[in-house]
């Protein structure tokens, strides 16, 4: 078994797509795609969903793939807290976490903590915590 993909859903996908490509090297695996019908309903549990669905490969380009999302009808929900329960981030290993900072930053993602060491003295890890434009978590780890 492996994980084949991990999704978020967005109120603005392409948008949110965008972003991902620009600041953190991800890039188009698919042409845009929208699912609607009473299957799609069926599947995910929600009769008369339709959704609209953008996926794209990770920076090192295998799997698992990211996949967003962007629902019809969408209700809207507060960002996730660090410490709210369920999928908490997606994190990306960097050579440069400065740079990849500086990079979400300018693509319009935000900083939610401090570049922190949470690895040990034998095998230091920094990490940092930031938000993508749509307040979903990412961290940051620079071994």
């Amino acid at each position: 078994m492996r994980l084949a993909h991990v999704s978020l859903i967005a109120r603005d996908a392409p948008a949110l797509a965008e972003f991902y490509c620009t600041a953190l090297g991800c890039s188009p695996r698919r042409s845009a795609t929208r699912l609607s019908g009473a299957w799609v309903g069926r599947g995910i549990g929600l009769p008369g969903a339709e959704i609209l669905s953008i996926w794209l490969n990770l920076p090192d380009g295998g799997a698992p793939f990211l996949e967003i999302q962007q629902f019809a009808l969408n209700p809207g929900h507060p960002p996730p807290q660090p410490d709210t329960p369920g999928l908490r981030h997606l994190a990306f290993a960097t050579a440069d976490i400065e740079a990849t900072a500086r990079a979400i930053l300018a693509a319009g993602g935000s900083q939610q903590g401090e570049i922190t060491d949470l690895g040990s003295a034998e095998h230091p890890c920094r990490a940092l915590y930031m938000r993508d434009p749509e307040g979903n978590l990412i961290e940051l780890e620079q071994a």
